[in-house]
């Protein structure tokens, strides 16, 4: 497959800037890299984090962007389970070191040499990307365009979420009901669960969109659920709502603060976690949620919400995402 020279990106040149279309050399692959002509890249808050500064020292200049579909297009030398031509996935995990005491033990997703894409890797605001091979994702027909996208990040870090959760909660809220959540509930209903979705007050629509996807109950953030939780995924990069998430939950219910970023949690009397109840965090994807993720997208057929924009509309997509008007996932068409 012939590619170019240069490619169109949007590349983020400071931190708090907006993000500036250039024309750059297309990157060549190294020995164990696909390089990929993108169909499509969904944008991701923690996105939004990188590009206003809350996340640090990103490499600089940065081409953003961690929920890639596309074409490979060339192959490293020693690529060998991968051809050109096919369609594959890149997530935001992007390299481990495979050595370290996390990596040995199964938890490659805290190795402290991680590099991550659209963060220290330039990602997926562009025409094409390079990926280690080793941390891609073969895609199905039915998840190769557009559709497929959310399920690399949004779907990956719902799922883990939901991993983290006991077998046996029946009541789960959502807080935060956006991208994550619209795809997390398809795995929840076909797991017999039931979902109660929480938003920001006077958010309708998406309170709307959560009971088009089958919650049981959609409100407020700011309401006591009308069924107390046996669990509770936190996806608004809100600290106030772990407080909020312990007084909706039962004695023994886990808290899961499911972003990368979140404010500082407001001190707790000690009553609210007293009971056994506990607060985790998700950190990142190890590359067995991603197989295990798309095994289930296609048992159960999840179909995902998005609104399209072209390359060079990041900006306008990315404060869309700011201001909570998109009830879904935008995705970048290259």
């Amino acid at each position: 497959m012939e590619t170019p020279h240069f490619m169109k990106a949007m590349v983020l040149e400071a931190a708090g800037s907006p993000l500036v279309q250039r024309l750059i050399t297309v990157p060549h692959p190294d020995d164990y890299q696909v390089l990929i002509k993108v169909t499509a890249c969904a944008i991701c808050r923690t996105d939004i984090h990188i590009i206003d500064g809350d996340l640090k020292h990103p490499k600089l200049p940065l081409v953003p962007g961690h929920q890639i579909v596309g074409v490979v297009a060339a192959l490293g030398s020693q690529v060998k389970d991968i051809t050109i031509g096919q369609q594959i996935g890149v997530p935001w995990l992007g390299y481990t070191c495979g050595e370290c005491d996390y990596c040995r033990n199964g938890q490659e997703n805290l190795c402290d040499h991680a590099r991550f894409t659209g963060y220290n890797i330039d990602g997926g605001y562009a025409e094409y990307a390079v990926a280690d091979h080793r941390y891609c994702f073969p895609l199905s027909d039915k998840h190769c365009g557009t559709f497929g996208a959310p399920l690399l990040c949004a779907g990956l870090t719902g799922y883990r979420s939901y991993a983290m959760l006991p077998p046996n909660a029946k009541n789960i809220g959502i807080y935060g009901f956006g991208g994550a959540g619209h795809i997390l509930i398809q795995v929840a209903i076909n797991h017999g669960k039931s979902v109660y979705a929480f938003t920001r007050p006077g958010d309708i629509s998406a309170q709307a969109f959560a009971t088009s996807y089958g919650a049981a109950w959609a409100g407020d953030s700011t309401e006591t659920s009308p069924q107390l939780l046996d669990a509770a995924i936190i996806f608004a990069p809100v600290g106030e709502l772990v407080l909020k998430a312990l007084k909706d939950t039962i004695k023994g219910g886990t808290i899961i603060c499911g972003g990368i970023h979140m404010t500082d949690i407001p001190s707790l009397p000690y009553q609210l976690l007293w009971g056994e109840r506990t607060i985790k965090s998700v950190a990142n994807l190890t590359r067995k949620d991603g197989e295990t993720l798309l095994a289930l997208a296609h048992q159960f057929s999840i179909q995902t919400q998005t609104y399209i924009f072209p390359l060079e509309d990041a900006n306008k997509a990315l404060d869309n995402l700011r201001l909570g008007n998109i009830d879904g996932v935008a995705v970048l068409v290259i």
